[in-house]
């Protein structure tokens, strides 16, 4: 149970304020729309786009599994050093 509510606190804090919590607030201040019909198309929107993410974090962890992610990360570190290094010396004024 803790878990389900671990979870559900921070996307509950992370929607607050958000793009989406606006646009939600827009469509239920227009008189023409239901406040009803603006609910349950936003949470259908929630539901579907946290569907998604779900099954995009699923596929990412069985392809991420397969790779030596912090050999790349540590690659991807020293690359950057390595070009940030090359980047000072070009740009050195010559003596």
């Amino acid at each position: 149970m803790s878990e389900v509510l671990i979870i559900f606190t921070t996307v509950f804090l992370a929607e607050l304020g958000d793009k989406t919590q606006l646009a939600t607030i827009l469509f239920a201040a227009e008189r023409e729309s239901s406040p009803l019909l603006v609910f349950l198309a936003a949470a259908a929107a929630l539901v579907c786009s946290t569907a998604l993410a779900v099954a995009l974090g699923v596929a990412a962890e069985r392809w991420l599994t397969m790779l030596p992610l912090k050999l790349l990360a540590g690659l991807g570190f020293v690359a950057i050093g390595l070009w940030t290094v090359w980047d000072h010396f070009q740009a050195a004024p010559a003596a």
